[in-house]
């Protein structure tokens, strides 16, 4: 199959600081991404950050979502904690109108909600806090899109309910047999090599598979792909995928 046929989101997770004027790689990123997921105050952001990244997503024309952690600025919400359905259906609930409430005075429209760290690892294996948090989008608006792991319960519980879903996939990370990603704890949870992150790129979207660290390939629906924004190369990995996926024909558009 030719590759245009392939269309596929470029997302990055955005506003992860503090201050007005400490955005760090953020706005050299937005020209080469078409949706990004901005920190709402609980692992990370603050309310000057949130109104400034708004800002910069509708000067680049990037879909605006909402990126809702567990409360632990201290370990930027990459620990697990104990919350039951209903405290996920609160923090989610929260955290989505906070950011809402910047994006509406800045004339903008939410676009989508997409979990953060060790909140979405959970939610991706946990069928009740998955729909917690699924219910809590869809009460606040049946027409945003839900960002989850692909194939995971999140994306399960946002199909069901009614909600538009959007199954990611990492570019820098690398896969368990399961179809989970690998903890970052392990060495070999991310892919050091922009070749490589490239090249696992491409096949998730042309192929539909990907290699687990076990050397099994696994199918995979990749939907939209998550650039971190936060390495030591983020900004020219951002552009080297943007402009490879553009000369292989490979639409970029939010879902």
């Amino acid at each position: 199959m030719d590759s245009g046929w392939y269309t596929v989101d470029l997302n990055c997770d955005m506003g992860e600081s503090y201050g007005a004027y400490q955005i760090g790689n953020d706005e050299a990123i937005f020209p080469y991404i078409t949706s990004a997921n901005i920190a709402c105050g609980f692992h990370a952001g603050d309310p000057a950050v949130m109104k400034k990244t708004v800002r910069l997503a509708l000067k680049y024309n990037v879909a605006i979502g909402a990126h809702p952690g567990l409360p632990d600025l201290q370990g930027f919400g990459r620990r697990e904690m104990s919350v039951s359905a209903e405290e996920a259906y609160d923090m989610v609930m929260y955290q989505i109108g906070a950011l809402n409430g910047f994006v509406q005075s800045e004339g903008g429209l939410l676009h989508h909600v997409k979990p953060h760290g060790a909140l979405y690892n959970m939610a991706a294996t946990n069928k009740n806090l998955a729909e917690a948090i699924a219910e809590a989008i869809y009460k606040i608006n049946p027409q945003l899109v839900l960002y989850g792991l692909s194939g995971s319960e999140l994306i399960k519980a946002g199909s069901h309910i009614g909600l538009s879903v959007a199954n990611e996939v990492f570019a820098d990370r690398t896969y368990q047999d399961n179809s989970t990603l690998t903890s970052r704890r392990s060495a070999d949870a991310l892919i050091t090599d922009e070749d490589r992150a490239v090249e696992q790129s491409l096949r998730m979207v042309r192929e539909g598979a990907v290699t687990a660290v076990s050397g099994k390939n696994i199918s995979i629906q990749a939907d939209t792909i998550c650039l971190h924004g936060d390495g030591a190369h983020a900004v020219t990995f951002a552009a080297k995928i943007h402009t490879l996926f553009k000369e292989q024909n490979i639409a970029l558009q939010a879902p």
